[in-house]
């Protein structure tokens, strides 16, 4: 579980990004509202990690 999952967050985290700065340099508005949304679940799932983590050791 561990690793794959963390790079999967990490990559739809990038996307968001991606998509946030599209919406920004076009002018589209829900992209940009979508990348930020994507960002913040692939943080939140990251934060699951962390606490997963913390709980193996």
């Amino acid at each position: 579980m561990g690793n794959d999952d963390k790079l999967r967050n990490k990559g739809e985290e990038i996307g968001g990004a991606a998509k946030e700065k599209v919406g920004q340099a076009t002018g589209d508005r829900d992209l940009q509202a979508e990348g930020k949304g994507d960002q913040t679940k692939a943080n939140l799932k990251q934060a699951g990690e962390k606490v997963k983590d913390a709980f193996k050791d």
